[in-house]
């Protein structure tokens, strides 16, 4: 029988819901996981201040590049390598890939016949989805590649295709390419961006985490971090486009390296490391009910006042 175990979930993204996660799916192949206000185990992210008010034990979840901070929880998942036995390395794509229940498709690329149909069925060139413009690396690409031939971007930054598009993965499966630049480089930091075109066999040109040949097979997509300059990606682009038989050796590429599922996106590890973490409940003091809390109380109290002079000063002086 299963023990039970009371957790909860906050300061997630808009649109998280806590009975249907990912977190939730794994654990409940452990636990009978029940929501609760007064919670045993606490998981929290980086997008607001409520998980100072629980003193339980504390797990952060990162979608951000952002590194955990000790003062304030016991455990984490983030992007991080790091030999640190509190922290597990859990990129932002598991999600997607459980949200989607992807992982089978992930493992099965398309055959040479497969991929040849499915290159000539993509008409359009190239286009990004993106919703801000917090990379100048992306946006700078933008604009070279945009020189040479059209890129569409279907976000809502730089939109030139009559307003923001409702399915991410419906528009760009029309497409060879796919910008799938991050937000910023660091390593081990990949989010979904790479993911989305590889689910609909586009061809991703990514930018972001320089070990991301250690996540996706990188036969499988345009490294721009491979190459020496802006230029030399561009004329890689334009030399698979008209190589008919490049672009179909792209396609029907394993998507994961030796068509193995990454270790530290293995659910039994992920589960694993989740159980060691909530069954030291049991066994340690955690960190919400230490003075080091408090180190974390007037850190974040000193980053946000420097927040807020820093908008102050820009507003009234610059």
């Amino acid at each position: 029988m299963k023990d039970v175990l009371k957790i909860d979930f906050v300061d997630f993204w808009p649109g998280f819901v806590k009975t249907e996660n990912y977190l939730f799916n794994v654990l409940s192949k452990r636990y009978v996981v029940k929501i609760s206000e007064d919670p045993e185990v606490l998981f929290y992210s980086c997008y607001g201040n409520s998980y100072l008010s629980f003193n339980c034990l504390r797990i952060f979840y990162t979608a951000e590049n952002i590194r955990p901070d000790y003062t304030a929880c016991d455990y984490s998942l983030s992007f991080d390598y790091t030999s640190d036995e509190r922290n597990f390395r859990l990129p932002l794509y598991a999600f997607y890939i459980d949200q989607r229940e992807a992982l089978a498709k992930m493992l099965e690329p398309p055959s040479r016949e497969m991929a040849v149909e499915i290159w000539k069925a993509k008409k359009k060139f190239c286009c990004m989805v993106v919703s801000n413009g917090l990379s100048k690396k992306r946006v700078k690409f933008f604009h070279s590649l945009s020189k040479v031939v059209k890129v569409d971007s279907g976000g809502k930054y730089l939109n030139n295709v009559g307003g923001p598009v409702v399915d991410k993965l419906d528009f760009i499966k029309d497409y060879k390419f796919v910008i799938a630049f991050e937000n910023s480089s660091q390593e081990g930091y990949t989010t979904e961006k790479i993911l989305d075109p590889m689910m609909v066999n586009s061809i991703p040109i990514y930018w972001g985490n320089p070990l991301i040949a250690n996540d996706f097979n990188s036969k499988a997509f345009v490294n721009y971090s491979q190459f020496g300059s802006e230029k030399e990606v561009i004329n890689e682009i334009l030399r698979i486009e008209s190589n008919f038989d490049a672009a179909v050796e792209i396609i029907c590429q394993p998507k994961f390296p030796e068509n193995k599922v990454p270790q530290f996106i293995d659910v039994d590890n992920v589960l694993k490391f989740l159980v060691t973490a909530i069954e030291s409940r049991k066994l340690i003091v955690p960190v919400s009910q230490t003075n080091r809390r408090l180190l974390h109380y007037f850190k974040r109290r000193y980053s946000m006042a420097e927040h807020y002079f820093r908008v102050f000063f820009m507003k009234n002086f610059r």
